[in-house]
């Protein structure tokens, strides 16, 4: 390590995703010199993860219905999204050479579905305008001095800056650079600091082991999820999951996630219930299910009675016990109300993002931190947290903005 740390001219930026791509651009525009440290080998591998099956940017629910999605953070978020909001992200990617539509659930994707191309133009236009990109830099927190200290493939390197934008991910995906290690260098600094945990996660269900073998990876679609929220109040909503060996996760999952994150660490367990015939009132199959069997097996009846076969029969193999699939009144509430209880969140490795993080009361309303006066957070690495959907981006894009121009103001000493 050299004795003395580089000083920078201008703002320096730690974390190469979309947040801290933006603070750059909106800094750059400024006129103000910028250096991007990345711990990677290339900047935004997770927004690449996240467009491999088409990338969701965001989403055309009006708001403030789209406010509500950020739950508590709402009153907060919604302050991001009067700067920069989902249509100011169209318009801004269309700016980019990438236009955008509509999906059929009211999902934002680029026209070719793609995040490589759009990732690569901005990065090249980054570029050309002056940024300074540092890869395989990864932040180790700070000197004694203040100044930044940063892990190269040649050894350690100090730098030191007026104003710094930290944009280091949550915890989920760790192999991409979003692993928290950051959180205890922000506390010791004084920087509030919420607990990361899994979000838009699944969950652990005991299943049987031969269930577990036999229908993991299974889709349950179309099926309704019913739940009770903390004061007891029932909710419903449709769409697909996936069992998995160990429980059971995917979009319908990953919405619910936050309360019954909540209602397991409240309860120690959460239950949850699934219609597994939509649109087909009990007492219909309760009728179907009490004609002759004729000699089938309960899988067999169950099929050709109400077309329920594969994993949503297993499903019913699990909770229904001998004398209960000979009685088509609870087969009927079985189909209608399955019953399955979660045990806890998997591991935040696996979770597609992350709740937690640096608290929004440890910063102003320009996004710098309360203790350390010229720093910046921004992204995933803030407490908060959305369903899937194109929410997660755009507060991503949205606090990166503010915290860019905030800084730009800060070294302009207004």
């Amino acid at each position: 390590m050299s004795d003395a740390p580089t000083l920078l001219p201008g703002l320096a930026i730690v974390g190469g995703g979309p947040a801290g791509l933006m603070a750059a651009e909106v800094a750059r525009a400024a006129g103000v010199e910028v250096d991007l440290y990345e711990g990677k080998g290339s900047v935004g591998r997770k927004f690449l993860i996240a467009g491999k099956g088409g990338l969701n940017l965001t989403h055309a629910e009006p708001r403030p219905g789209f406010d509500a999605r950020y739950r508590e953070r709402a009153p907060q978020i919604a302050r991001w999204l009067d700067e920069f909001d989902a249509q100011d992200l169209r318009a801004w990617a269309r700016g980019h050479g990438v236009e955008t539509y509509v999906g059929s659930s009211d999902r934002v994707f680029p026209v070719d579905r793609k995040a490589a191309p759009l990732l690569r133009g901005w990065v090249r236009r980054l570029r050309e305008d002056g940024v300074r990109f540092h890869v395989q830099h990864r932040w180790l927190g700070w000197s004694e001095d203040g100044a930044l200290r940063l892990a190269t493939p040649d050894g350690e390197r100090r730098v030191q800056a007026r104003a710094c934008v930290l944009a280091l991910g949550g915890g989920s995906w760790p192999e991409l650079g979003s692993d928290g290690a950051w959180a205890p260098w922000l506390a010791q600094r004084g920087v509030e600091v919420a607990p990361l945990q899994p979000s838009n996660c699944g969950f652990d269900i005991a299943w049987s082991e031969h269930f577990a073998q036999r229908h993991a990876g299974a889709p349950l679609k179309p099926v309704i999820a019913h739940w009770r929220d903390a004061d007891g109040r029932e909710h419903a909503l449709q769409g697909e999951c996936v069992a998995t060996a160990h429980g059971i996760e995917g979009s319908l999952i990953y919405a619910l996630s936050a309360e019954l994150r909540e209602t397991i660490a409240r309860e120690g367990a959460a239950s949850l219930w699934l219609d597994l015939a939509p649109g087909r009132e009990r007492e219909r199959l309760q009728s179907e299910l009490a004609r002759p069997r004729a000699g089938r097996s309960f899988s067999e009846h169950l099929r050709r009675q109400t077309g329920l076969s594969g994993v949503k029969a297993a499903l019913l193999h699990e909770v229904l016990d001998a004398q209960a699939k000979q009685d088509p009144a609870r087969i009927a509430e079985a189909i209608k109300r399955l019953p399955l209880r979660l045990l806890r969140a998997r591991p935040i490795a696996e979770a597609i993002s992350s709740a937690g993080g640096v608290r929004l009361e440890a910063m102003d309303e320009q996004l710098q931190l309360r203790a350390l006066p010229g720093t910046y957070c921004a992204g995933e690495m803030l407490d908060w947290e959305a369903p899937t959907g194109g929410y997660l981006l755009t507060a991503c894009y949205a606090s990166g903005l503010i915290a860019g121009r905030a800084a730009v103001a800060y070294l302009r000493g207004r």
